[in-house]
C-alpha cells in the first residue's frame, strides 16, 4: 500500500529503514541487515520520498549518500524517536499515580528564588510530571484556580472559599511606604497624609484577572498611576523614582539597608496581608496525584511557607 501522507511516511519503522541505508551505505546492505528483499526496501524508500515530495538519497554516487533534505530528516527523526521513547516511559510512570502535568499559579508576591528551589527539589525526585508555572497577580491568582487553569495557587487571600478547592494559610506580609532618595517625598520629615500622597505618582501591580476590572490596593482617587506587570517591576520603578507606594518589607529591606529606598511614615496604616495557598479537590477522595501531594507536603513546613513570602534575594 502506498504511503498516503507525510505523517504516515514518518513512522518509526520508516525512519529505521532510512537510518539503515544511510549507515550502511547501500540499499542492498541495508536490506541484508533488515532481512528484506532489496527491491522491497528500494520500493519503500521511493514511497517515503514520494509522500514527502523530496529526494532523500543521491543515487548518482556508488554509495547511497543522503541529500541535505535526507540528512535533516534523519536528524529530526532521531529527535522524534527519542521523544516517542520518552513518552512511553512517562506513560508508564504516570500510571503509577503521577500527573502528566501540574500547573502552579504563583502570585506576584511569591519569592521566585524559593519557588525555583522547590522546582529543583521536585525534579530531583525523578518524577515524570511536567511543571507549568503561571505568573498571576491579585484576583488573577484565584481565577486561575477557579477556572481550572491551575492545580495549585500560591499567595491567595485567606478568605478564599470555593467548593472545588481547599486552602491553608501561608503567613502574613508587612508592607512599608518607600521612595527613592531623589523622589520629592524623600525629604519629608513628617507623617504623610493622603492629600500629599495623591500629588505624586503611585506604582501599582496590575491585576491579571481576565474577568472584569480586577482589584486595586492603596490607590487614591485622582492619583496618577504607573501600572506594571509584576512586583519586581514595581520595585524597579520605585528604585528609579518613577513613583512611590507600598512594598513588602522583605522585598524592600536590602534596598533600604543600602540607602536606595527611603521608608516614609504615612498617616494611613501600613498594610498587613494574610495569604494562603489553595489547591483543587480531586473528584474522588484519595485521588490526589503524587505531584500535588509532593508540593502540599513541602508547604506544610513553616520555613518553606515563610521563604516563599520573604526570600526575595536575587537569582
Amino acid at each position: 500500500m502506498a504511503t498516503a501522507t507525510p505523517r504516515a511516511a514518518l513512522s518509526p519503522e520508516n525512519l529505521g529503514l532510512l537510518d539503515a541505508v544511510a549507515r550502511l551505505g547501500s540499499m542492498a546492505a541495508a536490506a541484508r541487515d533488515l532481512g528484506m528483499v532489496p527491491s522491497a526496501l528500494t520500493y519503500r524508500v521511493r514511497q517515503i520520498e514520494d509522500a514527502l515530495d523530496v529526494l532523500l538519497f543521491d543515487r548518482s554516487a556508488r554509495r547511497a549518500v543522503l541529500t541535505p533534505a535526507g540528512a535533516e530528516l534523519l536528524r529530526s527523526g532521531q529527535y522524534l524517536l527519542t521523544e516517542l521513547d520518552a513518552v512511553a516511559e512517562r506513560v508508564k510512570r504516570v500510571a503509577s499515580g503521577w500527573e502528566p502535568q501540574l500547573t502552579i499559579a504563583a502570585d506576584a508576591i511569591i519569592a521566585r528564588a524559593t519557588l525555583f528551589e522547590l522546582c529543583e527539589a521536585f525534579y530531583a525526585e525523578g518524577a515524570p510530571t511536567r511543571l507549568k508555572l503561571r505568573a498571576e497577580t491579585l484576583s488573577g491568582t484565584v481565577e486561575a484556580l477557579q477556572s481550572g487553569q491551575a492545580d495549585l495557587a500560591l499567595g491567595v487571600p485567606t478568605d478564599i472559599s470555593h467548593t472545588d478547592f481547599q486552602s491553608a494559610p501561608m503567613g502574613t506580609l508587612s508592607f512599608v511606604y518607600a521612595v527613592a532618595p531623589h523622589h520629592p517625598l524623600a525629604a519629608a520629615t513628617h507623617s504623610l497624609c493622603d492629600e500629599e500622597l495623591r500629588e505624586h505618582r503611585a506604582v501599582a501591580v496590575a491585576d491579571s484577572t481576565q474577568r472584569g476590572r480586577g482589584v486595586t490596593h492603596n490607590l487614591l482617587p485622582g492619583q496618577d498611576v504607573l501600572t506594571v506587570p509584576t512586583m519586581q517591576h514595581k520595585l524597579d520603578a520605585q528604585l528609579r523614582g518613577l513613583g512611590s507606594g507600598f512594598l513588602p518589607l522583605s522585598l524592600a529591606q536590602p534596598f533600604i539597608n543600602a540607602g536606595r529606598l527611603v521608608v516614609k511614615t504615612v498617616q494611613r496604616p501600613n498594610p498587613k496581608v494574610r495569604l494562603a495557598y489553595a489547591w483543587r479537590q480531586p473528584h474522588r477522595a484519595g485521588d490526589t496525584g503524587r505531584a500535588l501531594r509532593w508540593w502540599l507536603d513541602r508547604l506544610q513546613h513553616p520555613k518553606t511557607r515563610g521563604a516563599l513570602l520573604n526570600n526575595h534575594h536575587q537569582i
